[in-house]
């Protein structure tokens, strides 16, 4: 390490592997489930690759995660979390629970971003109140720009699903239509499906059965049930 508390204290020690810039939110995309570099990218997009590879093997180092080589291809790894690892599981939610109760929730909504609320929404959706067949669901940001307006949740059968920003070319089911603000409220437990709706911020169009139960299968933020207790 370039620097140190120079403290025994536990918590300098680890704050010297934590408290790095970018540190704890790869952390989190890895306690999420993704163990692929691309897949962490997109739960990171405004980090650097070079920065992300930088932190991923100081996370390896320090033994909280192990690079194995990954069944998809030659030259492609994947990176799971060793037992020290896991353990900071708790540590990563305690850290989202004091920030959805005690971090106003207009400096929450302040930091938007289109495609990490879309690649949230993707890995936390509940499937099982949509039909058995293929469901398509257009998201449209109406204050967006055209490359960043339209984004789709391909839910099949077996329950797998897909985000895409380009048009997959299947039939939509649902059409939702909402500022970006509004969607990541509703993400972050601020305001509801029903009550963006009834407030004419949320537009929904397509099949009543999908959009009747929105509330059910959109996937909202782990920490959306803790109350703000501030702001």
């Amino acid at each position: 390490m370039t620097s140190s508390y120079r403290q025994f204290c536990p918590v300098a020690m680890a704050a010297e592997i934590l408290s790095k810039r970018w540190t704890l939110l790869v952390l989190r995309e890895l306690i999420a489930g993704s163990t692929r570099f691309n897949d962490l990218r997109r739960g990171v997009p405004r980090m650097s690759p070079t920065l992300l590879s930088a932190r991923l093997k100081e996370l390896e180092a320090a033994g909280i995660l192990r690079m194995l080589p990954d069944s998809a291809g030659p030259g492609l790894h994947e990176y799971n979390l060793t037992e020290s690892g896991c353990d900071l599981a708790a540590v990563i939610e305690a850290v989202g629970i004091w920030g959805q109760r005690w971090i106003e929730a207009d400096l929450s909504l302040d930091n938007l971003d289109p495609a990490l609320l879309m690649w949230d929404m993707r890995r936390n959706l509940n499937t099982s109140p949509l039909p058995d067949t293929r469901s398509v669901i257009n998201f449209i940001y109406s204050d967006l720009p055209d490359s960043q307006k339209n984004w789709w949740l391909i839910v099949e059968p077996t329950g797998s699903v897909d985000l895409c920003y380009i048009d997959p070319g299947f039939e939509v089911d649902l059409f939702v239509t909402s500022d970006l603000r509004s969607m990541t409220a509703i993400w972050l437990g601020l305001s509801t499906v029903g009550k963006a709706v009834a407030e004419d911020k949320v537009y929904l169009d397509g099949d009543q059965a999908i959009s009747s139960h929105m509330q059910q299968w959109l996937g909202l933020s782990p920490f959306a049930r803790e109350a703000k207790r501030v702001g």
